[in-house]
């Protein structure tokens, strides 16, 4: 009997660069089925089904759709946590110089699309949120960059890639910032306490992982409690794992490699399925030309463009920094657009800025085609400018 799946083909697909983003595009299209199909009500019985326990001093009892947000996400986390720490030892982000454009385009690739949000929200019910449109996410935008294959030069895609990871730092350092409830100060003490532990950990060369993964456990815990969102315990475990600059495997590095599929491959298109579920009404529709909606589509799409290629342009003619290697102006402004694919930070972002589940719905559905468009803009721009450099 002939085989349904090929193994040869399975592992090429899990390898690739784009395989986490083409799963990613199919768990979304699913989601969006599944919630405009007979099977919606089900499938919100079963996120909303809780799970685990709980007692008078311990509660971990939370709806599927918490596990997931607040718990699977939380590896998410830490792996982003760990790039941005690889990055700073030993990547693109190790030196000033090489790290100066990405770190200064993400940040006016962040701020603009805030601003312009602002603009159209400000004294409406809806201006909390401005970080929405602020994140690139790093899974679907190097995806649609890889598929240009040798059409656009190597150091373009290095470059998307750690201005992306910048981007998810700032990110991060809006959601724990911007986007937590009211703080309990006995629980961050407690992960305080933990955390310190593992720093000292790292300092005394200790490079056991389970080490530093079994109290990040009770971080996550104590965080969680605490009211700062509970995904940042990731990124606070990460920033202690040992790392090197040197070719020998680091506790880092092994980590990076041991989740990045499960992260990649499992837990990012739960994260998808769980929350694209968007249920279409006719309202919705008005809600892509509310201030909104305008807000997140334009931030995205025009914000992050104009935000990263004016910031780059400033950089590199000032000096601080140089344009990548075989570079050309237009290919910064593609990989502009490509930045305003904001999809799972974006979402995420979402779900803590509205109460209102009309609001949140509408966002999602704004993030999505906000995202969809500069996807589709900034593959077309980027083969359109191969093309002409051919001829």
């Amino acid at each position: 009997m002939a085989k349904l799946i090929n193994p040869k083909a399975l592992k090429d697909f899990l390898d690739s660069s784009t395989g986490g983003g083409i799963l990613l595009f199919l768990c979304l299209i699913l989601s969006l089925i599944i919630a405009n199909s007979p099977l919606s009500e089900a499938f919100n019985n079963l996120l909303g089904t809780h799970l685990g326990f709980e007692n008078s001093s311990i509660h971990l009892r939370y709806s599927v759709a918490d596990w997931i947000n607040d718990g699977l996400m939380v590896i998410f986390f830490l792996l982003v946590g760990l790039e941005i720490k690889r990055e700073l030892v030993e990547g693109e982000l190790s030196s000033p110089r090489q790290a100066a454009l990405p770190i200064l385009s993400a940040i006016g690739g962040a701020l603009v699309p805030a601003l312009i949000y602002t603009l159209f929200n400000a004294g409406t019910e809806t201006h909390h949120g401005w970080g929405i449109p602020m994140a690139t996410d790093i899974a679907f935008a190097l995806a649609v960059i890889s598929m240009l294959g040798k059409r656009v030069p190597t150091s373009l895609k290095v470059f998307l890639a750690a201005l992306a990871i910048v981007d998810d730092l700032l990110a991060i350092l809006v959601i724990a910032v911007f986007y937590s409830t009211e703080l309990h100060f006995a629980y961050l003490l407690y992960a305080g306490a933990i955390l310190l532990l593992l720093v000292a950990f790292n300092r005394f060369g200790i490079r056991n992982l389970w080490l530093y993964l079994i109290p990040g456990i009770f971080i996550w815990y104590f965080i969680h409690h605490s009211g700062i969102h509970a995904t940042i315990a990731g990124v606070l475990v990460a920033m202690t794992i040992p790392t090197n600059d040197s070719d020998v495997e680091s506790p880092l590095e092994k980590l990076e490699h041991a989740i990045a599929k499960p992260v990649n491959f499992i837990i990012v298109p739960l994260f998808a399925i769980a929350n694209t579920a968007i249920t279409f009404q006719s309202e919705m529709i008005g809600g892509l030309t509310s201030n909104m909606g305008l807000g997140i589509m334009v931030g995205l799409f025009v914000g992050k463009t104009i935000g990263i290629f004016s910031t780059s342009f400033l950089c590199i003619k000032s000096g601080l920094a140089q344009l990548p290697d075989k570079a050309t102006w237009a290919h910064i402004m593609g990989v502009g657009m490509l930045a305003g694919i904001g999809f799972t930070m974006s979402i995420f972002v979402s779900l803590l800025s509205f109460s209102d589940p009309l609001h949140v719905e509408e966002a999602k559905l704004a993030v999505l085609l906000g995202s969809l468009v500069s996807g589709l803009c900034g593959y077309l721009f980027l083969k359109a400018m191969s093309k002409r450099k051919q001829v």
